[in-house]
């Protein structure tokens, strides 16, 4: 099956997407040719819909993201168009950091990085500690694999309570009430969607032992960040490590930025130069398959938000 794609916007990542669709054995051409589309501009998503109205023969996209917020109503305003996102494409790095955020904050780096003087010890251990992971996709299949050194006893949440490798048990969510009360930490790497929204507030703040702490990857939503803020300054838990926040940025003088036991970073868990290799693999293999006639890999699912 021969297919013609089109790269757009023009960006700085259009040479290595459109080197990606050459790999997978399509051709590269103007959108008025194309059968598909590879979206190259993340922060453009507004002129996706315009693009795709103005080029009836564009059958499928490839968006860029993970998470389907930024397109949800320009997606469900064309049925007809096949749409894939970039679900388990950025699983590794963002894992990766995921760890990185935990250990940071188990071992006192938001207060030793801040401190002017020499500070008295403070930290636990990762090594065998309760782990609970709220999502069941590609980056806690990634984080878990990373995990399996420490010795962790892990708990996953996820709507399908189907066995994952490298996690004692998996439940559904609504078990969740039940596993925080030993979670030592809890990791966020959940889709965002009406569910899932404010799925940590004060009740499930105040479920944790007050030395655990929250690490989130996912989206800054899943967290009330009030709730968030009360819980960090009474010392009700250990303390959070996030790379999202709600709202995002994060404004200047927040009370997140200057908790002693709050460890931010700017949603840096899969930085544009990390993630255009991943999204460039995922369009090689995406084309590869449509030229063979078999399904594609990362199929939007409206329904499920994701």
């Amino acid at each position: 099956m021969s297919v013609r794609v089109a790269v757009e916007p023009d960006c700085w990542r259009r040479p290595v997407l459109a080197e990606a669709v050459a790999r997978g054995g399509g051709t590269v051409c103007t959108p008025d040719e194309a059968s598909a589309l590879v979206w190259a501009e993340p922060t453009q998503a507004h002129l996706i819909g315009e693009l795709v109205d103005a080029n009836p023969g564009i059958e499928w996209v490839q968006l860029p993201y993970a998470g389907i917020e930024p397109v949800v109503d320009i997606v469900t305003a064309r049925p007809a168009v096949e749409w894939y996102c970039g679900k388990g494409v950025y699983a590794e790095p963002v894992a990766e950091h995921a760890l990185m955020l935990a250990l940071a904050g188990m071992r006192g780096m938001a207060t030793y990085a801040r401190a002017s003087d020499w500070a008295g010890p403070e930290g636990r251990n990762l090594l065998g500690a309760s782990v609970t992971v709220l999502g069941g996709g590609g980056i806690t299949e990634s984080l878990l694999r990373l995990l399996e050194p420490f010795g962790c006893d892990v708990t996953v949440v996820r709507n399908r309570p189907t066995t994952m490798s490298g996690a004692a048990r998996v439940v559904g969510p609504d078990e969740l009430s039940q596993v925080l009360p030993c979670t030592d930490v809890l990791f966020l790497a959940l889709a965002l969607t009406p569910d899932t929204a404010g799925i940590i507030g004060s009740a499930e703040l105040a479920a944790l032992p007050d030395h655990a702490w929250i690490v989130n990857v996912a989206r800054g939503g899943h967290i009330v960040t009030e709730d968030l803020v009360e819980a960090l300054q009474a010392g009700q838990i250990g303390g959070a490590a996030l790379d999202v926040t709600d709202p995002e940025p994060l404004p200047d003088g927040h009370p997140l930025w200057s908790l002693p036991n709050c460890l931010i970073t700017p949603h840096i868990g899969n930085t544009p130069e990390m993630g255009l290799v991943l999204l460039a693999e995922r369009v090689t293999a995406n084309v590869a398959l449509r030229v063979a006639g078999a399904p594609l890999v990362g199929p939007v699912y409206l329904d499920l938000g994701y």
